[in-house]
């Protein structure tokens, strides 16, 4: 079974304790539901630079920044889209880009 790298792009925190709790509730039940595919929850991202070719360093991960991640996996990229659409991020206005990763090392 392969590792999918789920990177979450846009979205936001709520504001308030109970919106904040009831998307904390979601996380859950998701994590819950993922079972065993769960291989890491992740976590939110904070600042971000880009260091292009040359060296050259940038503020910020442009127009389409990461803002968090998690690991999950599947028996394939399609069985990981699909364990992916039911992530909460996606309630926030979120992305989410899956990519399927290597051991290689």
């Amino acid at each position: 079974m392969a590792k999918y790298l789920l990177v979450y792009h846009g979205g936001g925190m709520p504001e308030g304790e109970e919106a904040q709790a009831k998307v904390m509730a979601a996380w859950g039940t998701w994590f819950q539901n993922l079972g065993p595919a769960l291989a890491d929850g992740g976590n939110p991202v904070g600042q971000t630079k880009t260091i292009g070719q040359g060296g050259a360093v940038s503020d910020g991960g442009g127009a389409n920044a990461a803002t968090g991640y998690s690991l999950i996996q599947a028996d394939s990229l399609d069985a990981a889209v699909e364990l992916a659409k039911g992530c909460p991020v996606l309630e926030a206005g979120a992305s989410i880009e899956v990519a399927e990763t290597f051991d290689v090392m």
